[in-house]
């Protein structure tokens, strides 16, 4: 039978199930990868499985959101995933070195193999043909103990792409296409693989643009075929030996294709307040910027930059925009450098960053109030960028250099002929591959005193009962749930603290009130949790009581997290019943263990302050059903270790 790529790596790794679209398969996993926002929450969770090394191949700690050093906080945070990574064996990539998922394709990404990690983002390796996906950190750290990594098979939809791109429309102009077509829910339960003669022309670089912008439709995973360009790319990374060609067999049959001609694209950008409010650049009215930032794991690649400077030669910004640019690794760093690239960009004039996730998830570089930033980024969620006010556009490099020159968002088509960029070699021996390090038992782990330890969930009761806390509509982020930020992010190895911000941005009395009534719902509309994987958005209202989530639709990473920490994700059954809940009204949940327990999806939920009776969905599979009924996945599968369970059978390959 004809398989796709999807289903030929899903073949190579399935340790249980029947990946039949619908159904839930376990999958082993070759690689993991946690970055230090949701890594110390991953390694704590790690340490109480009471194990004495990890067993993944590659296990890399990566450092770069939290640079910003205002206090004690995240550096200590620092120092104990330092500590943790040479006490079992993981690899440790400090701050300054670059971003995660720009690292890990430069490093560790190989075609065919599957990696999981703690960041929505990881699925940027499927640009060199990795079944990628991202995961809250509870995940992570089980799939260190070496057990297989759970998701229900999505559906596998094709995205065809013919022709090639146009001078000056860049594969962030495809994602975008990608967006306007399908949306930030659209990509709920597919995983997106591409194919065609288009493929053909686009770099690595320019997949792992796609693949990593994929995440905002909402997908499982993106990726890409491993041909001739991995191989090249992978040469160029001294990494040649890791490459094998990759691709779906002729007539693989999709769940859908979408075809797309790349020469018909015209540079796009992202309007405010969300990735999939999509125009061309052609048809906005002049809209003057005040701040144009280029970099992110989306677009930080040698490629990008330095297609930037080359625009930016000899010029400069127009007066009162200001220019930031963000290398994503030290690997580009050196490579602007070794070729002028980053004299240029300092003699345009912009403000060059250290190699980091920085402005993309609020840690610094703010926006003015009522003013428009640019930026090359992949999420433009309201206040994401720090300033409530601000209004952030998404664009290309090539939109964004363009628009740093005129004032005003600009079509790059106007600059003239087009500039095309080669990759260079490989450069600097300090950049190569690092093999995994022997764990030494006699390292001791360091934990300052912001680092708490991660709460847990008690079983279910027979019965549940608590008031409605909030009431939210759709398309809910994990931002909103559980900000980010300079301010909140050294807080993310503390949830008690965190969890006093918690709906801080739209309602700050949230937190307070659920500690006063000791806990109870929270009722939303459809797509609740999109964004991160930050599992803080679970672990947060966990701590504060919250054991239920009333809604319409649940995103993916997000309801995985909330059975992970032992909270139940509620479908309402009939969309019209989310009006007949109001903040206030108190609820019953009788017999709740007991159906759990047999296996029943509907519950009779009691709303004894109308008198009303709604019906409720809660869809689980058999490891579900015992993961909740444990207690979150923590508790599930310490039980597992503790009873034996042929662990050491388990290790990934």
């Amino acid at each position: 039978m004809a398989l796709t790529l999807t289903e030929k790596i899903i073949k190579n790794h399935l340790a249980a199930g029947t990946p039949v679209p619908g159904q839930e398969i376990a999958l082993y996993i070759d690689q993991t990868l946690t970055q230090d926002a949701t890594g110390t929450l991953a390694y704590l969770q790690w340490e109480t499985l009471g194990l004495d090394r990890v067993k993944p191949g590659v296990a890399v700690s990566y450092v770069d959101h939290n640079t910003l050093q205002t206090g004690f906080e995240n550096a200590d945070d620092h120092l104990y995933l330092r500590t943790v990574a040479a006490r079992y064996g993981i690899t440790f990539s400090p701050a300054g070195r670059g971003i995660c998922h720009q690292l890990h394709l430069e490093r560790y990404g190989v075609p065919g193999q599957t990696l999981l990690g703690s960041d929505s983002h990881t699925p940027t390796a499927g640009g060199l043909g990795m079944l990628a996906f991202g995961a809250g950190g509870l995940n992570v750290a089980v799939a260190l103990a070496g057990e297989p990594y759970y998701l229900t098979m999505p559906e596998i939809v094709n995205i065809q792409l013919e022709g090639s791109l146009p001078p000056w429309v860049a594969a962030k102009d495809i994602i975008l296409e990608v967006l306007r077509r399908l949306g930030v829910k659209g990509g709920v339960g597919k995983i997106l693989e591409y194919s065609g003669p288009g493929v053909k022309s686009l770099t690595v670089p320019q997949r792992a643009t796609i693949t990593n912008m994929g995440a905002e439709t909402g997908c499982t995973t993106s990726i890409f075929p491993s041909d001739e360009k991995t191989r090249e790319y992978l040469k160029g990374k001294q990494r040649e030996a890791d490459w094998q060609p990759l691709s779906a067999d002729p007539g693989a049959s999709y769940g859908q294709t979408y075809r797309l001609d790349l020469s018909r694209l015209e540079p796009l950008v992202a309007q405010p307040h969300s990735p999939d409010n999509v125009a061309p650049v052609a048809q906005l009215p002049p809209i003057p910027v005040q701040q144009v930032i280029i970099g992110s794991c989306t677009n930080s690649s040698y490629e990008d930059l330095a297609r930037v400077a080359a625009i930016l030669e000899g010029k400069s910004p127009a007066p009162g925009v200001e220019l930031v640019v963000i290398p994503g690794s030290r690997q580009v760093y050196r490579l602007l450098a070794a070729d002028g690239s980053l004299e240029k960009l300092i003699a345009a004039g912009a403000r060059i960053l250290e190699s980091a996730c920085g402005p993309c998830i609020g840690m610094g570089l703010a926006p003015a109030s009522n003013s428009v930033s640019l930026r090359t980024f992949n999420r433009n969620f309201r206040g994401r960028c720090g300033t409530a006010s601000a209004q952030v556009y998404l664009s290309s490099p090539e939109t964004a250099a363009a628009s740093a020159l005129t004032g005003y968002i600009t079509d790059p088509r106007t600059l003239g002929e087009t500039i095309t960029i080669t990759e260079p070699d490989h450069c600097g021996s300090e950049e190569e591959r690092e093999g995994a390090p022997a764990p030494d038992p006699n390292q001791p782990i360091i934990r300052g005193p912001n680092i708490k330890p991660c709460p847990l969930a008690q079983p279910p009761a027979e019965e549940i009962a608590g008031s409605v806390l909030l009431k939210v509509g759709d398309n809910i982020t994990t931002d909103d749930i559980m900000p980010a930020g300079a301010k909140l992010l050294p807080l993310r190895s503390n949830v008690p603290a965190l969890a006093q911000y918690c709906y801080a941005n739209i309602d700050p009395d949230f937190a307070a009130r659920a500690q006063a009534a000791k806990g109870g719902f929270i009722v939303a509309g459809e797509n609740y949790g999109q964004g991160s994987s930050r599992e803080h958005a679970a672990l947060a209202p966990l701590y504060l009581g919250i054991r239920g989530i009333i809604a319409k639709s649940f995103a993916r990473i997000h309801r995985t997290n909330l059975i992970n920490a032992g909270i139940l994700p509620l479908l309402l059954a009939r969309e019209d019943d989310y009006k007949n809940l109001t903040p206030g009204d108190r609820l019953l949940l009788p017999a709740l263990r007991t159906r759990i327990a047999a296996g029943e999806e509907t519950l009779i939920c009691k709303n004894l302050t109308t008198g009303q009776e709604i019906s409720l969905t809660l869809a689980l599979s058999p490891r579900e059903r015992e993961v909740l009924l444990a207690g979150g996945l923590l508790n599930y599968t310490k039980d597992k270790l503790t009873a034996g369970r042929d662990v050491d059978n388990r290790c990934t390959r």
